[in-house]
């Protein structure tokens, strides 16, 4: 068993300050610009890092640790890293430091904000390079899997909009072979339980609860709270279920984070009689209007009222030209879905393997094997 080496991050890296970059120059350029939070835009400013390499956020309540892989700039809310010797992998290095919690050094500050030298004093301890390249290129793997996932599942979702657009059109309401409906007419809108009330109960083991926030963020997460699995099933959330945040945030999304239980503000999109791209699509039609209607609201947390949904127009077909574009719109919508549950998945395994590898507990050997 090979020994890694003892060192401390101020022994390998220095931590180099961003520098200020005004909005007209972070637009419709070439060249990342990223932030405490990752990329924030572009430049066509000379790069402030001529190389890959990886940002740490410095200011701020939540301080990422992300990588560049061309030639990047950071403003003054971040670190960008320079190594300063030839025995670290900086892709290596990079997934090193997302295993530390960055968010909770504080300088003491009123903003939220990481020194440098506290990062500098941290021990770390390194196997050979070959070893570190080869840990970095098996969870680059991962990752990059991930990010291809994202990209297919982006053209699917334009695909499907671009197509709905073409299908469904004031144009098509003028033939015999669509009506004028509602929304709630071709769509069910199941508001979520105040989850609170339904605890696990002794010796049960809990599901996570989906709120606003793992909506928005796509997963479940150790700060999720938990709910009894036994709640009505018209509670109980899967892979492929619609879900519309109606308060606050307002957001439509494909759920594919697992199994959890629907809190309150949450509507379950579901049909009784149509296929379920078919109300999720015009749900998404109807959102930016939806979202306006909220902002008008004289309120604190803005929302939609079931009448809003009433009022919403949407076109159906008859049966025949359903049937036929449910042929087009079904696998789309399917493929969608399974690329996404498999992008968890992936997520699921990197996560679980890292700090694994980065101690030295788990070797590539071992996965091999």
């Amino acid at each position: 068993m090979e020994e890694w080496k003892k060192y401390k991050w101020g022994d390998l890296i220095t931590l180099e300050y961003g520098k200020p970059v005004s909005d007209k120059d972070c637009i419709n350029g070439e060249i990342p610009v990223y932030g405490t939070n990752g990329q924030i835009g572009t430049s066509n400013l000379p790069p402030l890092c001529k190389h890959s390499s990886i940002i740490i956020g410095r200011k701020g309540a939540y301080r990422g640790v992300h990588y560049s892989n061309i030639p990047f700039s950071v403003i003054d809310t971040a670190f960008f890293v320079k190594s300063k010797t030839d025995k670290l992998h900086i892709k290596w290095a990079y997934y090193k430091l997302l295993t530390l919690n960055i968010n909770r050094m504080d300088s003491g500050s009123a903003i939220p904000s990481t020194d440098r030298y506290e990062i500098y004093s941290l021990p770390v301890s390194i196997p050979s390079i070959e070893i570190q390249k080869r840990i970095a290129n098996l969870l680059s793997a991962l990752d990059d899997k991930i990010a291809l996932n994202k990209r297919i599942n982006d053209n699917l979702e334009i695909s499907m909009r671009t197509l709905f657009n073409f299908y469904f059109n004031e144009k098509c309401i003028e033939s015999d072979e669509y009506t004028r409906d509602s929304l709630t007419e071709i769509a069910n809108f199941t508001n979520g339980l105040a989850m609170q009330k339904f605890r696990p109960k002794e010796n049960e083991k809990g599901i996570p609860v989906l709120k606003i926030k793992e909506l928005g963020q796509g997963f479940c997460d150790s700060s999720s709270d938990i709910c009894s699995p036994t709640i009505k099933s018209d509670y109980l959330i899967n892979d492929g279920d619609v879900i519309f945040s109606w308060s606050g945030t307002l957001l439509v999304d494909i759920w594919c984070g697992g199994k959890c239980g629907l809190n309150q503000h949450l509507f379950k999109v579901t049909s009784n009689n149509y296929p379920l791209w078919f109300a999720y699509l015009w749900t998404i039609k109807h959102l930016d209007g939806f979202i306006r209607i909220s902002k008008d609201k004289a309120v604190t947390m803005g929302h939609i009222k079931r009448i809003d949904l009433e009022k919403a127009e949407v076109f159906t077909p008859n049966n025949d030209i359903l049937h036929k574009l449910d042929k087009i719109f079904t696998p789309i919508f399917n493929s969608y879905i399974s690329v996404k549950v498999e992008s968890r998945k992936l997520g699921k395994i990197r996560d679980c393997i890292l700090p694994k590898l980065m101690l030295g507990e788990l070797k590539i050997e071992d996965l091999n094997s």
